[in-house]
């Protein structure tokens, strides 16, 4: 019995000394089979997804800037500042709501107007990537390099981007129709004024909706083979 009882012990362990021999040899496979990258080097898939980004923010900086890029679009749309839903309620019932509409319409056409500037930007931070993040991109989710970009851009983005914004205002004269708005309000009896920072609201604004445009053309290019307009693009994607 105890001979029994040795031999099995022996046999358990020899199987446990092969299932992990086992597990070792499947993980060296798995990791030198082919990827989805078609077993390109990581400095290839790291210059093709620096490509399908920069092609990316082109695209959607393009269709941002021209005319209803922020306006028409309900997703990315600037409204009135939270804060400042009172002042628009108010107004629009003692039959000012045009001014509102006004100052609306001009806030967008301000992101408009400076989306263009932000190319520059977003395409700096995306030749500055490591390869390591490259491919962390490459095998993460759909948005992943968006996150990637939100999370390394952001704070730049918002501080070179407001003196464009700033400008685009004063361009489009939103500013004057800002001041209406907020005038016309404060004149009103017995309400608290309020006067929100026009250019940093617009400013995150516009940058919401300018990484909401790159999220969708990662997406395409994730899932659209027809996006992928260049042979790099077709091998780390496909």
């Amino acid at each position: 019995m105890q001979r029994f009882i040795g031999l099995l012990v022996i046999s358990l362990m020899i199987l446990n000394a092969q299932a992990q021999d086992f597990n070792a040899l499947k993980k060296k496979i798995e990791a030198n089979l082919p990827s989805s990258s078609g077993g390109l080097s990581e400095k290839e898939v790291a210059a093709g997804l620096k490509e399908a980004l920069t092609k990316g923010v082109e695209t959607g900086v393009a269709r941002l800037s021209k005319p209803d890029g922020y306006f028409k679009d309900p997703q990315i749309k600037i409204p009135i500042p939270k804060e400042a839903r009172e002042v628009e309620s108010k107004l629009r019932s003692l039959g000012q709501g045009k001014k509102v509409d006004e100052a609306v319409e001009s806030m967008n056409r301000a992101a408009e107007d400076a989306a263009n500037a932000a190319k520059d930007l977003f395409v700096t931070a995306i030749k500055n990537m490591e390869i390591s993040d490259a491919i962390s991109i490459l095998k993460g989710n759909d948005d992943a390099a968006t996150n990637y970009l939100k999370k390394s851009t952001r704070t730049s983005l918002e501080k070179k981007f407001e003196p464009n914004i700033k400008a685009s205002l004063e361009k489009v004269d939103a500013t004057k129709y800002w001041n209406t708005v907020f005038g016309t309000y404060n004149k009103i009896p017995f309400v608290n004024d309020v006067n929100p920072d026009l250019e940093k609201y617009v400013t995150q604004k516009a940058i919401d909706g300018l990484f909401v445009q790159v999220a969708k053309q990662e997406l395409e290019i994730r899932k659209n083979p027809q996006a992928r307009v260049t042979d790099l693009l077709k091998k780390v994607f496909e």
